[in-house]
């Protein structure tokens, strides 16, 4: 059996200098994998739509993909907006199939990039005094931002740090002031704000721009901006072990505390709810005249993409 295409699929941005490095990542695997088709496109806000990354692939002779969500947290563009856009690319293409790999995180190789990027800001002697603000997307879905926190605790094991706390820059709570107040709160001498997201873009801008402010108010404490993970070898490293995960890995998503399948306080409501793919402005029929796509299904721990 010949090696399926390796589709990554982002979730778009409306920072070009975003965009760019997720479309360089992408290229930069195709060394990575010379006999094996591959690209990558975005569910909304940025060019390649999903859909013209898929025909690429179809057009140079692809019938079977692994397709890698780029994403580090299980919200719901993984669990579901990502898997709805993957059936209704299957309804055009007739004859193909789609594997769905696991998100990226949490993962020991991104907790080394976390580190690196803590270590171009502050010493090995400055870890026992430095409190780190982890600092998340934010989800309204309670199982993305636990995810988070785990990654703050799993941080935190084995580094000698005075504590890391987390924040979020959208959607939850704490945001970032907030995160920094409980930080100095708790005794920190200094902080260092690390960004958990892939790439540059809009949301972590907005996260150093809230730092910044919030130093220039706290002068009497040390505050320090880490870089984004980037695309470094071990998230190239990452992306293909999702990938041969899904050719020879047991592919399951927690459903444990998933909101589209427990009861969860507040959140009752998503109990089943269906999920749609996003609309991408690119897309070339990206409504079918009923105000959804053709790709409805409900949760993606359900579509026939995903092993469960």
């Amino acid at each position: 059996m010949t090696s399926p295409a390796l589709l990554l699929v982002g979730h778009g941005t409306r920072d070009d200098a975003g965009a760019e490095a997720f479309r360089d990542f992408v290229e930069s695997l195709k060394a990575r994998l010379p006999e094996v088709p591959v690209g990558g496109g975005f569910i909304e806000l940025s060019p390649p739509p999903l859909a013209d990354a898929v025909a690429e692939l179809v057009g140079q002779g692809a019938k079977h993909f692994a397709a890698v969500p780029l994403v580090l947290v299980s919200a719901g563009h993984a669990k579901g907006d990502i898997p709805a856009a993957l059936v209704r690319e299957r309804e055009r293409h007739a004859g193909t199939s789609f594997r769905y790999g696991r998100p990226l995180g949490p993962h020991p190789s991104l907790l080394t990039v976390l580190e690196r990027r803590l270590d171009e800001v502050v010493t090995p002697e400055e870890r026992a005094d430095t409190t780190v603000l982890l600092v998340g997307r934010g989800s309204t879905d309670p199982d993305a931002n636990a995810e988070v926190a785990k990654v703050a605790r799993l941080f935190w094991e084995g580094r000698g740090l005075a504590g890391v706390e987390t924040a979020f820059v959208s959607l939850a709570a704490p945001d970032v002031p907030t995160g920094l107040t409980r930080c100095r709160l708790l005794g920190a001498k200094r902080i260092v704000v690390l960004p958990y997201f892939l790439f540059t873009g809009i949301l972590p801008d907005r996260v150093e721009a809230q730092t910044s402010e919030w130093a220039a108010v706290h002068p009497e404490l040390v505050v320090r901006q880490a870089g984004v993970l980037g695309a470094t070898e071990e998230l190239a490293e990452l992306v293909l072990e999702r990938y041969r995960e899904t050719q020879a890995g047991d592919l399951r998503m927690n459903c444990d505390t998933c909101v589209y399948r427990i009861a969860m306080p507040g959140f009752e409501a998503k109990v089943g709810a269906p999920q749609r793919p996003h609309h991408h402005p690119d897309d070339p029929a990206h409504d079918d005249g009923h105000g959804h796509g053709h790709g409805d299904h409900h949760h993606g721990h359900h579509s026939p993409s995903h092993a469960h």
